[in-house]
């Protein structure tokens, strides 16, 4: 007999370094709520990213991780050319599309899954629409995208794609450097079939703290096309922070600091990451 729980979560990673990873560390922490996680991915991608886990699946934890490794058809795949003009890994587009193929599969677990649940959270790559569309067969299932890039490269690719709606302070538009030559085409068709299969659902995670991107944070929330937006949470104790003038020595240094202390702050008891994680956590298990 299936047992019954309250609340799943299924984690569906886009299939590349940078992209799993963070998802897993999600995982975890979702976990350590005694919440049951399913981490979808195929062999090959689950593997890497257990590989690049260092220490996060402890085998003596109660953390609740379960890998499914489904299988996509064979592929062939160019070698990389480190000539070609845009220097993005397009040797790996075949990969990417392969993934298309793990939405039957995906799925099948929701169905079942919802079944045996009160309710089915599916949080997916931004990258992932697609495989997960069907979602919105169940009732009781609900999903979330999640941006792996930092909000300041969300908040500017959109507001630039709205025609600057309005104005934001000239520093921050400072030295930016152009997004031409980033992508490939045929990447840039990917990321845009990806769109239309996010719109029924429930809200947007950031992999972010407001600790550093608060300024950008809020400027999404003024973004005009979204009605709500679901709170930032902080998936990794990592500093990273946002330079907008040309400090150099010992001021670069002490900024560190000074947000590495702050980052910490955040994430302990009481802390302002700390409490938007746990307010989606209640959310989700509401």
């Amino acid at each position: 007999m299936a047992t019954k729980y309250e609340v799943v979560v299924v984690i569906v990673p886009f299939p590349a370094q940078g992209h799993l990873n963070q998802l897993l560390h999600l995982s975890s922490l979702i976990s350590s709520y005694n919440i049951p996680v399913h981490y979808v991915s195929t062999k090959t991608h689950t593997r890497q990213a257990k590989i690049r886990a260092h220490g996060l699946l402890n085998p003596n934890s109660n953390n609740i991780i379960n890998f499914h490794e489904f299988s996509t058809p064979s592929f062939q795949a160019p070698p990389p050319n480190p000539n070609a003009d845009i220097k993005f890994p397009s040797h790996l587009q075949p990969s990417f599309e392969s993934s298309y193929h793990l939405r039957n599969p995906v799925a099948s677990l929701l169905r079942s899954l919802s079944s045996t649940a009160r309710r089915v959270v599916v949080v997916h790559d931004s990258l992932m629409a697609y495989v997960v569309q069907d979602f919105t067969s169940s009732p009781n299932t609900e999903s979330y995208n999640f941006h792996s890039v930092s909000a300041f490269t969300i908040f500017l690719f959109l507001w630039e794609s709205m025609g600057k709606p309005f104005p934001i302070e000239a520093e921050i538009l400072e030295n930016l450097p152009s997004l031409e030559g980033c992508f490939t085409s045929d990447f840039m068709d990917f990321m845009d079939a990806q769109r239309k299969y996010s719109k029924s659902d429930s809200g947007i995670i950031y992999n972010t703290s407001r600790v550093i991107e608060g300024k950008f944070m809020n400027l999404l929330e003024k973004e005009e096309r979204r009605n709500e937006v679901v709170k930032s949470i902080s998936i990794e104790r990592a500093v990273v922070t946002l330079m907008l003038n040309n400090i150099e020595g010992n001021e670069i240094r002490q900024r560190a600091a000074e947000s590495g202390a702050a980052i910490r702050r955040s994430v302990v008891q009481g802390g302002e990451t700390r409490k938007e994680f746990e307010s989606f956590i209640a959310h989700i298990t509401r």
